[in-house]
């Protein structure tokens, strides 16, 4: 019984960070949600049973891009900043 409970707590958590990124002011705090989705994404491929896609969601979903996207933001900002 606690395991479905698990995964309907994923699932929620899942279904609300998605809305959060998407609706976000702030650019940055999508970015980190966009994040969190990612790794509650590897968290859920592996309940699923799928270690091999929740690896790879991690490095490249929630690793890779989120990391590349950070490094976006720090450029456009600099950018703005030099603009002033």
């Amino acid at each position: 019984m606690s395991g479905s409970a698990f995964d309907l707590l994923l699932a929620l958590a899942l279904l609300w960070s998605a809305l959060r990124a998407m609706t976000a002011s702030d650019l940055f705090r999508a970015v980190v949600l966009f994040i969190v989705f990612g790794l509650l994404m590897a968290l859920a491929w592996a309940r699923l049973g799928a270690p091999d896609i929740a690896l790879a969601e991690a490095a490249i979903g929630a690793g890779l891009a989120g990391a590349l996207l950070l490094d976006t933001i720090g450029t456009l900002r600099a950018r703005r900043r030099d603009r002033r």
